[in-house]
């Protein structure tokens, strides 16, 4: 089931958070190894701490940051988590706007930003935020191809609750003074879609183009043995069919439901199997590697039209705006939580 904006907002921090003065108040000693502080006078249960992904971490961060600073107007990958945007590891900073200030600042792991170009700044659960369409072009400048179009391709998508159109999001790119990304937010528009129900389907598209195969039909329905069965990617030459998983949809936290939804998948891709549709199958850490989905896709017999775009390849490996994995993240039971989360492996 393809996450909505909504659902993946975190208006509300993700674990409780625990001030200096609450503390004192509740009588709980908050200096001992069992808390964590994330932000001066703001603590944590160091163990779940420790056992949230990356994005889940950076939203405790930005709560955090909120409880000292609670008028703070967030922009960028901040805004991000208030608007429900793909997030992508946990991002480095914490992003702020400040139309008053003539320049923008950094203070240690806190970017202030002002512009030239005014922001429209809307408050959201009580948070000030800037809007979704000023936030999606600010990241679009910003972000690695494959992660801009995740997250432009997640506000035009009516299945993912997307409200804007892509020629808004134009608009408000040509009508800035600032120059700085532009050439790139250009790039993302070019290449967003309305048709991706994911972020995996979004990166997904991407890796299949700069691999060299021909461009898969998106959200194809066929209709057999009186189902209709839609699929991710369809690649007409070699009736290949190209599905993008993500494990959530299976609800394998609830054993008799995942058994159901296990069992209709197995006989919907035996019915298409019947009817001559090879199919390939990769979750988002194989297209984040790249190399998973071709060969799976080579595997069922999709076709290569054109060379690699290694350049493009390349990209889906940049994290410069994300802190470094943790040695935690890389233990089994981290990387089975991350497992439907949409960061990029290291």
């Amino acid at each position: 089931m393809p996450l909505l904006l909504s659902s993946r907002a975190s208006t509300s921090s993700p674990l409780p958070l625990l001030t200096s003065s609450e503390a004192r108040l509740r009588g709980v000693r908050h200096r001992g190894s069992d808390w964590l502080r994330v932000r001066t006078g703001v603590y944590v249960d160091r163990s779940a701490y420790q056992k949230l992904s990356p994005s889940e971490r950076y939203a405790v961060r930005v709560h955090a940051f909120l409880r000292t600073h609670p008028d703070a107007i967030l922009c960028f990958e901040s805004a991000g988590v208030i608007h429900g945007l793909p997030t992508f590891g946990e991002a480095e900073h914490i992003h702020v706007y400040d139309p008053s200030r003539a320049r923008s600042r950094r203070f240690s792991d806190v970017c202030v930003h002002t512009s030239e170009d005014s922001r429209q700044v809307e408050r959201v659960d009580g948070t000030l935020v800037t809007s979704l369409l000023d936030t999606v072009v600010d990241l679009a400048r910003v972000l690695p191809p494959a992660r801009a179009v995740a997250v432009a391709d997640s506000v035009v998508s009516p299945v993912q609750g997307g409200t804007l159109q892509l020629d808004e999001l134009r608009l408000r790119t040509g009508e800035q003074v600032n120059r700085r990304g532009r050439r790139r937010a250009s790039w993302t528009w070019d290449h967003t879609v309305p048709l991706s129900e994911s972020p995996a389907e979004s990166v997904s598209r991407l890796v299949i183009a700069w691999n060299g195969f021909e461009a898969p039909a998106l959200q194809q329905v066929f209709r057999y043995e009186g189902h209709e069965d839609r699929t991710d990617f369809y690649f007409p030459s070699s009736r290949v069919i190209g599905e993008c998983d993500g494990w959530q949809k299976y609800a394998l936290g609830e054993p008799e439901k995942a058994a159901k939804l296990l069992a209709d998948e197995k006989r919907r891709e035996d019915r298409l199997r019947r009817h001559r549709h090879p199919f390939a199958r990769w979750d988002l850490r194989d297209a984040w590697k790249s190399a998973p989905v071709r060969e799976a896709l080579l595997a069922a017999g999709a076709e290569l039209v054109r060379p690699p775009e290694t350049g493009m390849l390349r990209t889906l490996a940049i994290r410069s705006r994300e802190k470094p994995l943790r040695a935690s993240d890389t233990t089994p039971g981290a990387m089975s939580r991350r497992r439907n989360d949409v960061s990029p492996p290291k």
